[in-house]
């Protein structure tokens, strides 16, 4: 059991951040490299949907409307997203993407989809059910900390 536990500890300790920068080098090619890891991630998070408002994309990433104005200021100068007012309430800001930020945004959704391709290949259906569980229980232990 002690085995177990350092193998688990090491992996959780380093997985984050390794994922954070093999992500990164994986996501920002030649064709994105005027965007960061986060930005993708805030182009994730508008989507390819109907125009989002601020406030809805702001709570999905966890961050203030502030912050995102500030990133969606750049992504806006570099093409990736538009702004537009709603026409039932000139107050609210929606966001959409661009024509380029749908091809960064189905670039990041193949990262994803590989990643998870890669975590679930060789499992059998019950060692999925059982990491579904651990996953579950490690993000409600996240979420409660």
């Amino acid at each position: 059991m002690e085995k177990a536990y350092d193998t688990f500890n090491d992996v959780l300790v380093n997985l984050f951040n390794e994922i954070m920068d093999i992500e990164a080098r994986a996501i920002i090619t030649p064709e994105f490299k005027d965007i960061t890891n986060n930005d993708m991630h805030v182009i994730e998070a508008v989507g390819i949907g109907d125009p989002r408002n601020m406030s809805a994309v702001a709570k999905l990433l966890s961050i203030t409307v502030g912050t995102l104005t500030i990133a969606v200021n750049n992504l806006v100068k570099k093409g990736y997203i538009e702004r537009v007012r709603s026409k039932e309430d000139r107050r609210v800001v929606l966001v959409s993407l661009t024509e380029k930020g749908k091809k960064a945004y189905q670039h990041h959704k193949r990262f994803h989809e590989e990643m998870v391709q890669s975590l679930l290949k060789g499992l059998s259906d019950q060692e999925i059910s059982t990491l579904v569980t651990a996953l579950t229980n490690l993000r409600e232990f996240f979420r409660n900390y």
